[in-house]
This record gives structure tokens, sequence and C-alpha cells, in this order.
């Protein structure tokens, strides 16, 4: 069994005050094999900005895995933006846009969507599609897991453009063995089989931290549980003074597709919703 948290847009800049160490508090006590996160560190790619989400990086004491998002190269000032875009994000996050976590269970793929020259759409070109399917080249019979910050599917209550490049990406990623794409930028929850390509399951997380909430939804995080041909996800969600699990979705992988399971087929996860993380 593997465990991976799911987290993205922290956007520091907008977080909610207090809110960061109810959040370090659960991932610490959930203690996951990995934690993913999905892009938008920042609010405005500021150099203070940075610090402060490295700070919540050096206090994580699990392996994590994290991609650049759009807010994490600067709005405001052009020339950093289209000469030096990743400078700041390379000297606090990681070195890496597009890193690789690899363990006797499972390969993670993290893939760069941000197109340095639109502010919200991303991109994903054939040459960053290849290198992240390369990576899966000798997965063998492991779990792939891909992250990137844009979402390849959008619902209908989407008013922004999906990314460019998402249909092409999504039939490569079934293609060379993907199984799992992990995604944020919505700031809503989603766990799904993707429309078009059922083998694919699509977790897209909301914000860990951010005031920037859309749709009612809470702050949030996802915390994956691997066994096998099936994965569990959950949910937990801001409630009144810590996070709850707020709610689980599972499924099996049945040849190439993913179907969704009856929570009745499944035992009650070890974590159970009553453990609580105060805020401070």
């Amino acid at each position: 069994m593997t465990r991976v948290l799911h987290l993205s847009d922290l956007h520091y800049g907008r977080e909610r005050a207090g809110l960061e160490e109810a959040l370090l508090s659960a991932i610490d006590r959930l203690d996951p094999d990995l934690v993913a996160i999905s892009g938008d560190f920042t609010q405005r790619a500021r150099v203070s900005q940075f610090a402060r989400a490295r700070g919540f990086l050096d206090r994580l004491t699990q392996p994590w895995l994290a991609v650049p998002g759009n807010h994490d190269t600067p709005l405001d000032n052009l020339w950093v933006r289209m000469f030096a875009p990743w400078k700041r994000y390379r000297s606090a996050i990681s070195p890496e846009l597009e890193p690789r976590h690899e363990t006797e269970n499972m390969v993670v793929v993290g893939v760069n969507t941000v197109n340095r020259f639109a502010w919200q759409r991303g991109r994903l070109s054939e040459r960053r599609i290849e290198r992240a399917c390369a990576g899966f080249a000798e997965a063998g019979e492991r779990a792939r897991i891909v992250v990137l910050h844009h979402p390849l599917q959008h619902g209908p209550e989407v008013e922004k453009r999906l990314m460019r490049g998402a249909g092409a990406a999504l039939r490569r990623f079934v293609d060379c063995g993907a199984q799992i794409v992990l995604s944020g930028h919505l700031h809503q929850t989603v766990v799904a089989p993707f429309r078009a390509h059922p083998g694919l399951l699509f977790v897209q997380a909301g914000t860990g931290l951010s005031d920037r909430l859309r749709g009612g939804e809470r702050n949030t995080f996802n915390l994956l549980t691997l066994s096998g041909p099936r994965v569990s996800v959950e949910t937990w969600g801001l409630e009144g003074e810590g996070f709850d699990l707020i709610g689980t979705k599972r499924y099996l992988r049945d040849g190439d597709r993913w179907e969704r399971l009856p929570d009745a087929e499944v035992q009650a996860p070890e974590m159970v919703s009553t453990v609580r993380f105060p805020l401070v």
C-alpha cells in the first residue's frame, strides 16, 4: 500500500491566517509516502512569497515533489517573466521543473504546463509530453502518476480556456501507460475518470491555503491510497477548526478503464474523520 497526499494552490500572499499550521499538522499525522504539490506556491511570484513557501516545504518530514503553476512566474515584471521566468522558483522551491520520484510501488512524473506568454492558459508541448512518457519506460507493474498544474479536462461550469495541447497529452499519456493525473489551478476538487479516456483517473485538488475559494468549496487536499489495481481518493477539507475527511471515492482498474467501487465493497480507511487538526 502506498499513499500520496495531493496538495495544490497554496498561494502564499493570499494564504488564510493560521491555516498553515493546521495543514502541516494534518500532513504530519497522515504521514504519506509522498507529498505531490501541483503548482501555484505563490500569488505574485514575489521573493517574500517564495520564502514563505520554502519555509512550508522545509517543515515537511515526508518526501515531496512539486511543479510550478502560472502564479509562480511574475505577472507584474515583464522582463523577468520573459527572460528569467523560473529564476525565483528554482532558487526557492527546486531547480527541477519536471521532477521524477520513484519507489518500489510507483513512478511519479512532474510536467511543467506553464506558458510564460499567456497568464492563465497553460501549454503542453510534444517535447514535454514525450519527456513525461519516457519516465514510465521502465515502470513495469508499478503505479504511474503524472503531476501538472493545469487540468487536462474542464467541466461545463469552467469558463477558462482549456490548456493548449491537452487533448494530445491525454491520448499520449494513455498510450504510454499513465494511470492517474494530478492537477490543480481551478481551486475545485474533481475525482473521476477522464470522459474521453476512462483508463486515466482525473484527480484535481482544491486550494490548500488560499482565501481565493471558488464554487463554495472549502480549503482541501486529497489523499490517494494505492493498493494493486485499486485506488482510494480521500478528500480532506477545512471543517470548523481543522481538516476532516469529507469524502472518499474508490476505483478499481479493470483492464483499460477505471471502475467506481461502491463504498460497501471496501473497508473503511485507517484514518477516521474524527481526527482533528486545530487551527492556531
